[in-house]
């Protein structure tokens, strides 16, 4: 007999030893818990697994992350926490709920989604046990809630205002690609999925009353050119001044890309209405165009919202935006950013 059977033997004779030991109610209370425990695992529901999973790397941060057989895209609860500057032990899940932030705006979904983290399994190097994540997004919503605090003035702790600071850089971040792709980039997971993937998700997410927030020009954008203006804020509903548009023109098109201005113009020019057939923005390539307005765009609000905390007015909103974002001049460098298609 060799060593494997010896102790294999060994334990089995052990193991009969402590059963003759038990009693017959020992033995009966053993037996009804194994059998309890075989039915809940019967009736437990399966809980989705982690097919791919990565390190998500912005900056210095180090976020684990992972997508699921179900298709979504998860950071564990310790990422969260590391993701927004969050130190110390314990249970990252538990030290996010605590934050005032969560529940100091009218964001339902953001305290739900913290309150019902995603259980998961493959998380964990022990086999069979899940581990607690949330939705890649909810990373971006707690991170513009933080900011929201911060423009509030709701930030008291020197945490706090160090959670915003990690906040805005994750923003700009996200800014400059989406959460989803860069969490299927860390994982490996867009060498497996569909062409059109992201975009499916990205329809999967924006709901008509999201629509607002995928427009190329934000309401906010106008109604803050109101505010520094010290005009009265009509709403969306309403035609906005003239000069407006001039506005949009010297913040944005002339300050993406030298000569891009013009070329836009050539692309779809005025009729006898004095009205263009097509949207300038229209003739932005998908892949390097929306992008580069979308980042525009993003810190162009963002020093909206700073100059307005600051009670700071337009004309010195434009000296920051002259001195940040300058204008690019008459010569286009980079064609490329145009859609010849668009017709």
């Amino acid at each position: 007999m060799n060593e494997k059977k010896l102790d294999q033997s060994n334990k089995s004779i052990g193991g009969k030893a402590r059963a003759a030991k038990l009693s017959q109610e020992q033995r009966s209370e053993i037996s009804r818990m194994g059998a309890l425990a075989m039915h809940a695992n019967k009736e437990r529901p399966s809980l989705p697994t982690a097919t791919h999973k990565g390190v998500l790397k912005i900056a210095d941060l180090e976020i684990p992350c992972f997508v699921l057989d179900d298709g979504r895209r998860v950071i564990s609860g310790r990422g969260m926490t590391n993701a927004i500057g969050m130190k110390g032990r314990g249970q990252g899940i538990a030290r996010i709920s605590g934050l005032r932030v969560v529940n100091s705006f009218e964001n339902k979904e953001l305290s739900l989604a913290i309150q019902k983290p995603i259980q998961f399994l493959g998380g964990s190097p022990k086999v069979g046990v899940p581990s607690d994540g949330f939705e890649a997004t909810v990373l971006q919503d707690l991170s513009e809630a933080l900011l929201q605090a911060r423009d509030a003035q709701l930030l008291k702790t020197e945490h706090e205002i160090r959670y915003a600071q990690f906040a805005d850089m994750l923003i700009r971040s996200f800014a400059r690609v989406g959460i989803v792709a860069l969490v299927d980039e860390a994982t490996g997971f867009q060498a497996d999925r569909p062409a059109d993937a992201l975009q499916k998700y990205l329809e999967l997410l924006v709901s008509k009353e999201l629509a607002a927030w995928v427009k190329k020009f934000p309401d906010e954008f106008y109604e803050n050119i109101y505010k520094l203006k010290g005009w009265t804020w009509p709403g969306m509903g309403k035609n906005r001044y003239s000069v407006v548009g001039k506005y949009t023109r010297d913040l944005v098109f002339e300050r993406l890309a030298p000569g891009l201005l013009p070329e836009l113009e050539k692309k779809s020019p005025k009729n006898e209405k004095g009205q263009r057939p097509s949207k300038l923005h229209q003739w932005l390539t998908q892949d390097i165009g929306n992008p580069m307005l979308a980042q525009h765009m993003h810190t162009l609000v963002m020093f909206q919202r700073l100059a307005i905390s600051n009670g700071h007015g337009w004309n010195r909103f434009v000296k920051t935006v002259d001195q940040v974002l300058p204008k690019k001049g008459a010569t286009l460098e980079i064609p490329f950013i145009m859609d010849s298609s668009v017709t």
